[in-house]
């Protein structure tokens, strides 16, 4: 098995596009629109769907707003420098919402930057996530 998108509810899909590909790089792999049911599907991503996780940005036409609600957390990004790439996603007109540094009661460096429809994208300087025993109490799964 594989984990191939997370879908996120969009209300102005050339807003949210933007964002995800000018602002954080991604590339808008493919869209669809669905008159029958009047939707419109665009996957965006870093790279290719057979290789890679991606999103699934949905535009029910009509829509233009939705209640987030609580459950809802984020999506994370690694990133190899965080502190350069939060500057060079505010200098392309983004909006972080928590400046780099390390996350409460731990040394992962983080920050979150937010989307046009309110969305949360959490930003992780990679190498800095967890400890070695902390990665060795995680559960290993078992092929079948």
């Amino acid at each position: 098995m594989r984990l191939l998108h997370t879908m996120l509810r969009v209300g102005n899909l050339e807003e949210s596009l933007k964002f995800y590909c000018d602002i954080l790089g991604m590339k808008l792999l493919r869209k669809k629109d669905y008159p029958g049911g009047e939707f419109t599907l665009a996957f965006v991503g870093y790279g290719d769907e057979s290789d890679h996780t991606v999103l699934e940005l949905t535009y029910n036409w009509g829509t233009d707003k939705y209640d987030l609600g609580d459950a809802y957390g984020h999506i994370a990004i690694g990133v190899d420098d965080i502190y350069g790439t939060c500057e060079e996603i505010k200098a392309r007109g983004g909006k972080v919402v928590r400046e780099p540094g390390p996350m409460k009661h731990g040394s992962t460096v983080i920050a979150f930057v937010e989307d046009p429809n309110g969305y949360k994208v959490e930003l992780i300087q990679l190498g800095t996530q967890g400890t070695t025993e902390q990665k060795a109490e995680q559960p290993q799964l078992v092929s079948q």
